[in-house]
Formats: C-alpha cells, sequence, structure tokens
C-alpha cells in the first residue's frame, strides 16, 4: 500500500490547485487505473466536473459525479463527501481525513499554503501508521 503526498508549489497549480488533480487523473486514465476521486462536498465534487471537461482539449477523461447507474464501468469517479461508492485500488483524496475505503494507493493533494498543511501531516503520520509506504513529490 503506498500513499503519494503531491505538494502544489509550480504557479500554475498555486493558481488553480484543482489543475493537480486534473494532471493527476490523465495519468491515472492514461495508465488505465479506475480513480475515485473524495471530494469535500457537492461544490469541490461539480468544480472538479467541469474541470475535467475543458483542462485539456486534446484529452477526454471519461468521469462523472457518483450515483448513477454507470458508477462501476465509469473509468474516473467523483465522490462528494456523505455519498457512498464501491472501493477502487486507486484513490485520489481531497478531504480532510485520510481515505476511507480498501485501496493499494492514495494521492493526496497538499494546498500551497503553509498554514493549510496541517491536515496534510496529520494524514501522513496516520497513513504511516496503518502500514503505508508514504512517499512526498513537489509540483
Amino acid at each position: 500500500m503506498r500513499a503519494d503526498f503531491y505538494l502544489i508549489d509550480k504557479p500554475r497549480f498555486r493558481e488553480q490547485p484543482l489543475l493537480l488533480v486534473c494532471e493527476l487523473t490523465k495519468k491515472a486514465f492514461a495508465a488505465q487505473q479506475p480513480l475515485l476521486i473524495l471530494t469535500r462536498d457537492f461544490a469541490q465534487a461539480e468544480a472538479v466536473d467541469e474541470l475535467l471537461w475543458s483542462f485539456d482539449e486534446d484529452s477526454f477523461i471519461p468521469h462523472q459525479l457518483a450515483g448513477d447507474e454507470d458508477d462501476a464501468t465509469t473509468a474516473v469517479l467523483i465522490v462528494p463527501l456523505g455519498l457512498e461508492t464501491t472501493d477502487r485500488p486507486l484513490v485520489l483524496n481531497l478531504r480532510d481525513a485520510c481515505a476511507p475505503g480498501n485501496y493499494q494507493r492514495v494521492l493526496e493533494v497538499v494546498p500551497a499554503d503553509p498554514s493549510a498543511r496541517e491536515g496534510s501531516r496529520t494524514r501522513w503520520k496516520e497513513y504511516q501508521r496503518r502500514g503505508f509506504e508514504v512517499r512526498k513529490f513537489d509540483m
């Protein structure tokens, strides 16, 4: 099991943090890895959904908000807090707590603002406690 923390550093990600979410999603889709994106709320889920349609005009990433009969066959499923769905091996977690469920790898996007990173430090320690291999990437 692995937890990868992506620390926002580049100006384009600082200006639009969800752009990093889209780039990570694009990589997962290219690797044919079904992905769950766990969002903090419905508004964030809608923002991710909209950005996935427009961030790269040369690529199409099949995705949808969870709660449809097509959930199991959709490559990228966006799941707002409070909605339950079937686990997948790869999860991108935007929530304040560690990702729930069973998965092999979790991607954590860490804000550029140092004052907003405390929750990420807590999740890092929790993943380590659970036996995950934890890695950090500057983005």
